[in-house]
């Protein structure tokens, strides 16, 4: 019976963790190595994730350098970049891929935040299905007779309370990300 309660936990922090791992590759006004660090670049055949092909580093607020590990990498690595939807340009000097990222405009920002908003709203949406899951599961026990009615409501309430405190969670990494933008 608590494990459905442990599982259900688990999926929602799951939910909060990939929502984290989207709004990584959001960009913001300062340069973040979770801008590019997701990014799939086509390596001989494969779709990569750049983490694996080379070394990320934000040498300047506004800079990230890209240094593959085989030198061979770099074009794949500047052709992945520029076909992202990031709006960004990479610049190859000796091995190093670098990119400036300009300062955002407003239009931009405010762009972003729907953006952002939008991201986390799904992120509220995978948390409610996790929860009318869980319900389901409470309700199929109770119907099979191996819960009480009583104890039933007292998991309700506390899938309820575990709900309401993931989309708080949600709605602190929401404010955080969008004060980052909204950043000069």
């Amino acid at each position: 019976m608590s494990d459905i309660i442990k599982d259900t936990e688990l999926k929602m922090q799951k939910a909060i963790d990939a929502l984290k791992k989207k709004l990584a590759g959001v960009r913001t006004g300062r340069a973040s190595s979770g801008l590019v660090s997701s990014l799939q670049v086509e390596y001989y055949g494969a779709k990569v994730p750049l983490q694996q092909l080379a070394n990320i580093a934000v040498p300047e607020p506004r800079t990230i350098a890209i240094t593959p590990f085989d030198k061979g990498a770099a074009k794949d690595i500047e052709k992945a970049i520029q076909m992202s939807d990031l709006g960004i340009s990479p610049n190859s000097e000796g091995g190093v891929i670098r990119i400036n990222l300009p300062q955002l405009t407003e239009e931009r920002r405010k762009e972003l935040g729907k953006h952002v908003k939008k991201e986390s709203e799904e992120a509220k949406v995978a948390i409610r299905n996790i929860r009318r899951e869980a319900m389901d599961i409470l309700k199929k026990q109770k119907e099979a007779k191996e819960l009480s009615e009583d104890a039933e409501k007292m998991k309700e309430q506390e899938l309820q309370k575990l709900t309401d405190k993931e989309v708080d969670g949600i709605d602190k990494v929401l404010q955080a990300k969008e004060k980052e933008i909204m950043e000069v």
